[in-house]
């Protein structure tokens, strides 16, 4: 599918009393399309969000980002309402959704997209950060999903909080879709769930393919954005400390612009095999 046109549409999906408010995307293309259910970050549905999902329009698919805080916010807001309530107020407000909620909400969005006239009845999912993790909790939930690319987000776990990260096998168990990862290698916080993930997925004869980006941090979808503007030089007069500062951020800013080149393409070469 190549590049083109697209149309963005608001809708209000049912999921039995709640409704959640959704960002639609259509691509201007000849024949039904595959959709593309974004899960957004701990930031929930912000701008950065959206622009995702039209650039996955402009790439010819059926792209729809739910905001998963609909209804939650103060008077029955969602994620522009939360953030009313301070700077913590949405990451707290998501870090509470039910799980069970969180998993019809999507299982309602991906009804919705896939009837629609315009789509071809694939979906497959991609998220980013929490959006990532419950991406990978999303597949354990819907095994008819086509794939599922999980972006710097972890495997679900059965651990105690505060105790070594296990994997939940028996959630994995029920995958049904190959999942594909994305990860930093400066971000050992997901980087070290990977190894035991491997070998789950393994053991249990499911589809993980995790690709590690050299040099990258955490968000580096976001982070390595073209348009974002490129870190200032040192000061000519800079000390050691501020140069050497400088020089990192600079390191950064190229290995995360990298990580967002080439995870985009690779991520457009596996959806244009579906």
């Amino acid at each position: 599918m190549g590049e083109g046109e697209t149309c963005e549409v608001a809708a209000k999906i049912k999921n039995g009393t709640r409704e959640v408010n959704s960002f639609i995307v259509y691509p201007e293309v000849s024949k039904k399309a595959t959709a593309v259910v974004v899960i957004h970050e701990i930031f929930g549905m912000s701008d950065w969000v959206q622009q995702m999902t039209d650039e996955l329009a402009e790439a010819g698919y059926i792209a729809i980002a739910p905001d998963l805080l609909s209804g939650m916010g103060p008077n029955g807001g969602g994620t522009a309402d939360a953030a009313t309530k301070g700077s913590n107020a949405v990451g707290q407000a998501i870090r509470a959704l039910p799980p069970d909620q969180i998993a019809s909400d999507l299982n309602a969005v991906a009804d919705y997209v896939s009837k629609l006239p315009a789509a071809n009845g694939k979906v497959a999912v991609g998220g980013f950060c929490w959006g990532g993790s419950t991406t990978f909790f999303f597949a354990t939930r819907r095994p008819s999903l086509k794939a599922a690319f999980v972006f710097y987000g972890s495997a679900p776990n059965d651990n105690a909080q505060g105790q070594p990260y296990t994997v939940d096998k028996a959630a994995l168990a029920k995958i049904g879709a190959p999942v594909y990862g994305f990860y930093a290698e400066n971000d050992m916080r997901i980087d070290a769930t990977v190894p035991p993930t491997v070998d789950a997925m393994k053991e249990l004869k499911r589809i993980y393919d995790p690709v590690t980006y050299a040099g990258a941090g955490h968000g580096f979808m976001r982070a390595g954005e073209p348009n974002n503007p490129a870190p200032a030089a040192a000061a000519p007069d800079a000390d050691e400390a501020a140069a050497k500062k400088a020089a990192n951020d600079q390191a950064m800013y190229k290995a995360n612009r990298k990580a967002h080149d080439d995870a985009w393409a690779r991520w457009m070469a596996i959806m244009a095999r579906i």
